[in-house]
């Protein structure tokens, strides 16, 4: 059994990668703002709240787990520009790094769900540079850019960051899907996209085997 602590527990993902972890046997602190919204009940799962932000409270979560996976997207912000997002998201990925920081050896591994849009939709292009990416979430995609950024200089913690497709929703959880290192994956009609419960199974996969330790990589069909 491996002791995970997720923060972001109650979102599309998050939830996601509870169900796909707890059936795989492993122990789950999930947490979250208000633990009483939290539905779900489980033997192996604890629910307790947490700012992922703040490193103490993400030491005191993360104490004497084996992995600790942020599925945590940048908050909204009053104002949509890179700067803004790009420092709500850096100060969950400080947050994190910080506190585990703190945490004496050996410290969890620590896995991020990233953004699409750092991934090559040519060689050389991100898709986040290409004319046809969806200008609302410009500035959200960039904001993943600076947190790969930042998690480079990130020497001394074993870190890793899964993107998913273009396109993730929720779906079927087929444990099919393909992984990439720079690549934004497409299928046979040309599209990018991935079942939120597949992704899942992509993270928890990382977490049990850590083959993609301080890199950036994608899954999809």
């Amino acid at each position: 059994m491996t002791s995970i602590t997720l923060f972001g527990g109650a979102g599309n993902i998050g939830q996601r990668v509870v169900a796909e972890a707890l059936d795989r046997g492993h122990s789950v602190t999930a947490v979250v703002r208000d633990p009483n919204r939290f539905a779900r009940r489980h033997p192996n799962l604890t629910v307790v709240e947490g700012d992922v932000t703040a490193a103490p409270s993400v030491a005191r979560h993360a104490a004497g787990a084996d992995a600790v996976i942020s599925a945590v997207p940048p908050p909204r912000v009053a104002s949509a520009d890179r700067e803004s997002k790009s420092a709500a998201l850096l100060a969950i990925g400080g947050g994190l790094v910080e506190g585990i920081r703190s945490l004496p050896t050996p410290r969890p591994y620590l896995a991020f769900v990233g953004g699409a849009g750092t991934l090559e939709a040519a060689p050389g292009m991100r898709l986040v540079d290409t004319p046809t990416f969806p200008v609302p979430a410009r500035f959200e995609a960039l904001a993943h850019v600076d947190l790969l950024d930042y998690l480079a200089t990130v020497t001394d913690l074993e870190w890793t960051n899964l993107a998913p497709s273009a396109v993730t929703a929720p779906g079927e959880r087929t444990g099919a899907f393909r992984l990439t290192i720079n690549e934004l994956l497409r299928n046979v009609e040309g599209e990018s996209r991935i079942s939120m419960e597949d992704f899942a199974v992509a993270l928890l996969d990382e977490i049990e085997r850590r083959e993609h330790v301080h890199k950036r990589f994608g899954a999809g069909y």
